[in-house]
């Protein structure tokens, strides 16, 4: 016998978001696919943080203070935790429009433009919005088939559009927009502040080794685990290591404490959306430097609306054939079950009672008759043949 089971397969909608980008922990962590570049970050930050702990610090807490690893630790473990939030977050993606939702914003375009005439170019598609009392356009996006919001943007490595858009840093692995922008600020903020930090105390730790045993002996001192390489070769890769970040990223943390304080992003300077030839005063801009920090890094985050771990279910039906043995004196039981027996599944078996005879005085009586007398036909049996 052949059983139909239906099965129900759970499927997450991170599965079937469009768009370049890769999920992990069954949608909890959202990255970009390009990520070679955000793991020489982790290599860099970790290795450089390794040999500052595992040589310098040891040192320096006998000689000087033992705070001097403890706020190490402090601004590492900082560093890396609003470096690997930025990362692993979602930046404030706009979910894409459904077929009947784009069916409707293109009816909504083709009857505010018209008919356009054939060779000629559309009109493009924007709709005004008025923020502060200032005229904001709205631009369309072909590949999400929306009217992105205020400030929103379509990154291209992603290939999704993305909230209050700032720009898309490989460092980190994933775009930096509405969700995500305060943790990279305080990420390359904790970042220039851990670098100096170290590349100070490497200096310190040079000088006070060279006022003891001299220079030339501080070269050629050599700790116990490495033999072959020199202490003071790994303290000097450390020092080239933080003077080149130092460019990068304290430049970096001072610029975007500077469109911090404008309430501006990269997106919108680089573009120059409110400077240059338009001269267009920023509506979003409160005017106070503090009202705009605060409304940027101590705002309210607004919850993702791409619901990455909401559940798809689709039903997928299986037949699958079996076989029951029976014993030779088994017998099926009935089809219908009267209502002394067992229910949902359960039968009862008991033996076979036979019916009672009736006899021809317990017959009524049109139905009796003589013995030795032939039954005689109802009078309708004739007229059936006619």
């Amino acid at each position: 016998m052949s059983v139909m089971v239906a099965r129900k397969k759970v499927v997450r909608k991170w599965e079937k978001l469009p768009g370049r980008n890769t999920f992990c922990c069954d949608g909890r962590i959202m990255m970009a696919r390009q990520k070679g570049i955000f793991y020489l970050t982790l290599f860099l930050i970790l290795g450089t943080c390794a040999l500052f702990f595992a040589f310098e610090c040891r040192y320096l807490a006998v000689q000087l203070s033992p705070a001097i690893p403890v706020f190490a630790a402090v601004l590492f473990l900082f560093a890396m935790a609003t470096l690997l939030r930025t990362s692993f977050s979602d930046p404030g993606v706009i979910p894409r429009a459904l077929p009947d939702e784009a069916a409707f914003i293109e009816m909504e375009i083709e009857a505010t433009n018209g008919t356009v005439p054939q060779g000629q170019r559309p009109p493009p598609r924007i709709k005004n919005f008025q923020i502060n009392n200032q005229i904001v356009k709205l631009k369309y996006c072909y590949t999400c088939k929306i009217f992105r919001p205020p400030r929103a943007s379509h990154c291209s490595i992603c290939d999704n559009c993305v909230e209050r858009f700032d720009h898309h840093c490989p460092w980190v692995g994933n775009c930096v927009g509405k969700r995500n922008y305060r943790y990279f600020y305080l990420f390359i903020l904790s970042l220039s502040l851990l670098t100096i930090y170290i590349f100070t105390f490497n200096i310190v730790y040079v000088a006070l080794k060279s006022l003891k045993i001299g220079f030339l002996n501080t070269l050629k001192e050599t700790p116990g685990t490495y033999p072959s390489m020199s202490l003071t070769v790994l303290t000097v890769l450390e020092v080239l290591i933080c003077f080149f970040t130092l460019w990068s990223v304290v430049g970096l943390t001072g610029f975007h404490t500077f469109l911090v304080a404008l309430n501006q992003t990269t997106n919108e300077d680089i573009k120059g959306s409110w400077t240059g030839k338009n001269r267009v005063q920023n509506p979003y801009s409160h005017g106070n430097i503090v009202k705009n920090c605060c409304e940027v890094l101590c705002g309210p985050l607004p919850p993702s609306v791409l619901d990455r771990r909401g559940i798809l279910q689709q039903e997928e039906s299986t037949a699958q054939e079996g076989s029951c043995p029976r014993g030779p004196g088994t017998q099926e039981p009935p089809a219908t079950q009267g209502p002394g027996q067992a229910q949902e599944g359960h039968s009862v078996l008991s033996p076979q009672v036979p019916a009672p005879s009736v006899s021809d005085s317990e017959m009524p009586e049109e139905k009796q008759r003589t013995p030795g007398e032939l039954p005689v036909p109802p009078p309708d049996a004739g007229r059936a043949e006619h």
